[in-house]
């Protein structure tokens, strides 16, 4: 049973959750601006912040409930430190060299765009879908977690694929990839389901 339970208590833990990542952003932040001297003592610090906060939250609010308001609350008070740090640029006056970029220099072509968009999209769900099984058939525990758990990583999975092939240049390097993952996937998957 947790020792905090009363929704007051819950709300204070999670502005302390929320602290606590913004603490940490800031010592980590500060790390990677030094890259010498005292930046391992911050590297350490904001880690031990950010992992002694979320122990502690799953020691008194509970170790389900506590663990994720800690990674939600954290990465929130994270994510506030990274909104005020960001830089803004003038427009008009970003140059040539320090535009990022592009990932294709090359003229367009219709017939690769398309290809493109069927390697992503069939394909890269192909591939995913396969990496999924075979996480849901080798995973050790009750049979609706896994089947969760690989429903809920076959997006990401896609969304990975699909990154990576719109982005790759070599279309048959992509094709043998995403080819090769499905099929080597399902084999595995069937052999695991098999047995």
């Amino acid at each position: 049973m947790s020792l905090l339970a009363s929704p007051l208590t819950n709300w204070l833990a999670g502005a302390l959750l929320l602290a606590g990542g913004a603490l940490g952003a800031v010592l980590l932040r500060r790390s990677w601006l030094q890259r010498a001297g005292a930046a391992p003592a911050y590297l350490a610090g904001g880690w031990a912040v950010l992992v002694g906060v979320a122990v502690l939250a799953a020691w008194l609010i509970g170790p389900i409930k506590g663990l994720a308001l800690a990674l939600v609350m954290e990465g929130i008070g994270a994510l506030g430190m990274i909104w005020q740090g960001r830089v803004r640029r003038q427009a008009g006056r970003l140059r040539e060299i320090d535009a990022a970029p592009e990932p294709l220099d090359e003229p367009g072509r219709i017939w690769r765009g398309v290809l493109r968009t069927l390697l992503a999209g069939p394909l890269g769900m192909t591939a995913a879908m396969a990496v999924a099984f075979c996480v849901t058939v080798y995973m050790p525990g009750d049979p609706r977690t896994r089947i969760v758990v690989g429903g809920l990583l076959m997006p990401v999975l896609w969304g990975l694929a699909m990154t990576w092939t719109l982005a790759d240049r070599r279309l048959l390097r992509a094709t043998a990839v995403l080819v090769g993952t499905s099929l080597i996937g399902f084999g595995i998957a069937a052999l695991g389901g098999a047995a």
